[in-house]
């Protein structure tokens, strides 16, 4: 009588196992991945990101070059999917700016950690409108 009802969840129930391994190994390739090339970033560092661009001059050559952006990570989103991004915040001659880079980026060079802010929040959004300092707290370089 209820047949339909069981194939079908069933088939539901063999899709959702698929995908959640599938997850699962993709989440571990980027723990791997994060592992060998970037360091463990979190909002309140400061950090210092090296970005490669691509430009073209006046004759039509292709040129790379490596650009800085210095500033406080503000968030984090998407943890250690393929997907994962951090916004860095910095603030120069008095105008805000703020970046937003993919974490797994083959454009992203390298990341240094040059310090860490005491922060008690995921999201660092308030820092905007914020004019006092924020504290620091001590990092260990590895």
């Amino acid at each position: 009588m209820y047949s339909w009802l069981t194939n079908h969840t069933i088939s539901f129930v063999n899709k959702f196992v698929s995908y959640s391994r599938y997850s699962l190994n993709l989440n571990y390739f980027m723990t791997q991945e994060n592992k060998a090339g970037f360091p463990e970033i979190k909002p309140g560092m400061t950090v210092k990101i090296h970005q490669k661009i691509k430009e073209k001059n006046p004759k039509g050559e292709e040129k790379e070059r490596i650009q800085v952006f210095e500033g406080m990570v503000i968030a984090r989103k998407h943890g250690l999917e393929s997907g994962a991004t951090i916004t860095v915040r910095k603030v120069s001659d008095g105008v805000g700016g703020e970046k937003i880079f993919p974490v797994y980026s083959p454009n992203i060079a390298k990341i240094e950690i040059k310090k860490q802010a005491k922060v008690r929040r995921a999201k660092l959004f308030y820092l905007k409108n914020y004019k006092k300092r924020l504290k620091e707290k001590k990092i260990s370089q590895s």
